[in-house]
């Protein structure tokens, strides 16, 4: 039988008994010579997903994976809406120009500033560190000086897409490696590494591997130290992805955004703690002056003559709505709360986790931090990190991931667990208990991994 004539009998016996898919493979290296019924193509799908994990016991993540059914909504109603066609969607870019200025404000801008929704934090930055290397060209043609060698300071603890632009646009990294007792940089830190051919240094606001920030306002003061000592203005990026939208709210004293002078330009992810699903993230400029001029393109499309300042062109209005969906939705007293809530259950967490009595926490108790709980086994024992977070991915579905710190920490093992919104205390209560159980499983038949018995004792110390 001709593979057309198996096919036209699959989809006659679909349609009266079951599904095609059921028995054929799921198509691979090129498009099957003929389609199937639209329910089995959803069908197809749903069960491949079935592999994935499940989103919700997904505490590795810093994503959003959950929003209000009405949020949803918005999204699904406005998944065909292109962003970058504002003379067709005027409002759309209206509403993206609001949640500018209501980040803006949260952090703090002095005056009239600028900036753009972006997709995630990467692009943001790559934009925001693009800003800091023509501001710094300007600066140095208009002293008649070299251009040849631009340098970016940063701490081992950044995202890697830091590294990216590095070499994507040929500038020189200055990695500050981290110690295995110090996982976040401070001026100390910073100083030697800094001269004229700095375009910027960048420090974080709530690093991927303990959730703590740098010393934003030692750094912001070292820096000022040099412009009147030296002479040398070196501008200051927060990468703010995962703290932007905490901070202002669990910590509304501590200064670390525009209140600080040298602070010219910070990037957020609205699909992390903005509470969105993936797909948006925000560059905001402590002045419109911030924002080279070259960068900006003016572009008349559309019957429509619009300024662009963004790595891509055609991209979903969706997440910008259900972004100012958010903002509208719940207000600075609404994302407080729900902040607190993380922050409530992050601490009922670390309690049940000491408790164990084999883990130790990292960092200081009472620091800042984001609603995550980093910790490390304590003692000697014929298993490690990894094989907890195996054995609770076995037995729970729990994805709680174990890794190892970037250099020079790097044999140091921790875990952590993000706490969201989705993980209400019941399931904290939960997750607990399930950590008990894994380790006293692994105690009896020992670990998946090969162990290096190098312990470095943290404590507290950061």
């Amino acid at each position: 039988m001709s593979h057309e004539h198996l096919a036209q009998e699959l989809d006659d016996l679909a349609k009266s008994y079951g599904n095609r898919f059921l028995l054929e493979g799921a198509p691979d290296d090129h498009l099957p010579e003929h389609g199937m019924r639209s329910v089995d193509a959803m069908r197809l799908i749903g069960e491949e997903l079935v592999l994935d994990g499940i989103p919700m016991r997904n505490l590795a993540t810093f994503v959003t994976t959950w929003m209000e059914p009405e949020a949803a909504r918005i999204i699904a109603e406005n998944l065909h809406r292109n962003f970058i066609d504002h003379a067709e969607y005027p409002q759309t870019a209206e509403i993206e120009q609001r949640c500018i200025r209501m980040i803006a404000d949260l952090f703090n801008a002095p005056g009239e500033t600028t900036g753009a929704r972006t997709q995630g934090s990467s692009e943001a930055i790559m934009l925001g560190a693009l800003s800091l290397k023509w501001k710094w060209r300007g600066r140095r043609e208009q002293a008649g000086k070299d251009l040849s060698r631009p340098n970016l300071v940063f701490g081992g603890d950044v995202h890697v897409v830091w590294e990216k632009f590095c070499r994507y646009f040929d500038v020189e990294p200055r990695i500050i490696p981290l110690q295995p007792d110090k996982y976040t940089i401070g001026p100390e830190d910073v100083e030697p590494h800094v001269d004229e051919n700095t375009i910027g240094v960048a420090a974080v606001l709530g690093t991927t591997f303990t959730g703590h920030a740098d010393d934003i306002v030692g750094i912001n003061d070292l820096l000022l130290r040099l412009k009147d000592e030296q002479g040398m203005d070196v501008p200051l990026h927060v990468d703010a992805a995962s703290g932007g939208f905490v901070w202002p709210f669990l910590y509304p004293h501590s200064e670390w955004d525009f209140r600080l002078e040298q602070v010219r330009s910070i990037n957020v992810s609205g699909h992390k703690f903005g509470l969105v699903y993936p797909g948006i993230g925000w560059l905001v400029f402590r002045e419109r002056s911030d924002l080279p001029e070259d960068l900006v393109f003016y572009e008349n499309y559309l019957g429509k003559t619009d300024a662009t300042f963004t790595l891509n062109f055609s991209t979903g209005s969706a997440m910008v709505l259900a972004q100012y969906y958010n903002f509208v939705r719940f207000g600075h007293g609404g994302y407080r709360y729900i902040m607190e809530t993380m922050q409530a259950n992050t601490r009922a967490l670390a309690e049940r986790i000491t408790d164990i009595g084999e883990f130790r926490l990292i960092g200081d108790e009472g620091a800042e931090q984001l609603p995550l709980v980093a910790f490390q086994l304590e003692g000697e024992h014929d298993y490690d990190e990894f094989d907890v977070a195996s054995q609770l991915a076995a037995e729970r579905g729990w994805m709680v991931p174990a890794y190892t710190l970037p250099p020079n920490a790097d044999h140091v093992k921790i875990m952590r667990a993000l706490v969201k919104l989705t993980l209400g205390r019941s399931l904290v209560t939960t997750l607990a208990d399930d950590i008990v159980d894994a380790c006293q499983t692994l105690e009896k038949k020992g670990g998946l991994h090969p162990i290096d018995r190098r312990r470095v004792k943290t404590g507290t110390g950061y």
